[in-house]
């Protein structure tokens, strides 16, 4: 499942450089996932790399219901994205 950062974003910076697949950019008012290049690191990493750099990754960032993806689907798309 992708995720999706939400309105409790401070802006902090910290997420935007760690991620492997350039899924993070800064939005209008926060920083936003694109859900068709984020797959929580699989592929990458053993866990999502902006949870660990987040201050508050509970309230910031959170899974994208509209995003439902199995771990071997995460890994596809990881592989379509670095092919």
């Amino acid at each position: 499942m992708a995720l999706m950062i939400t309105e409790a974003c401070t802006n902090c910076d910290a997420c935007e450089p760690v991620c492997p697949n350039v899924a993070i950019s800064r939005g209008e008012s926060r920083y936003v996932i694109d859900a068709f290049r984020c797959t929580e690191c699989v592929g990458a990493d053993d866990e999502p790399q902006c949870l660990l750099v987040c201050p508050r990754p509970q309230e910031c960032i959170v899974p994208n219901p509209d995003f439902v993806e199995s771990r071997e689907e995460l890994q596809n798309k990881y592989d379509l994205l670095h092919g």
